[in-house]
């Protein structure tokens, strides 16, 4: 018999307490680009997109500079 397993539910945060985290992962992240040590133009970035069911979540975000978000994304 298969088990069909339950959706757990994403955390999305509202928008101020999202502003608050993506400043402690830049502030953890030494305020540098994860991917390359750039310190201009960061952008915080999900490493499970949010529309695969990925959260809005510390262990989720990582620092990355625009040109290498845009690499991650394929643009």
């Amino acid at each position: 018999m298969t088990r069909i397993r339950t959706k757990q539910p994403r955390l999305q945060l509202p928008f101020d307490k999202y502003r608050e985290l993506h400043r402690m992962v830049l502030q953890r992240d030494a305020w540098r680009c994860q991917r390359c040590g750039g310190m201009t133009r960061l952008e915080v970035h999900h490493l499970k997109s949010r529309s695969q069911s990925g959260n809005d979540s510390e262990q989720n975000l990582i620092t990355l500079c625009g040109d290498c978000h845009r690499q991650v994304h394929g643009c």
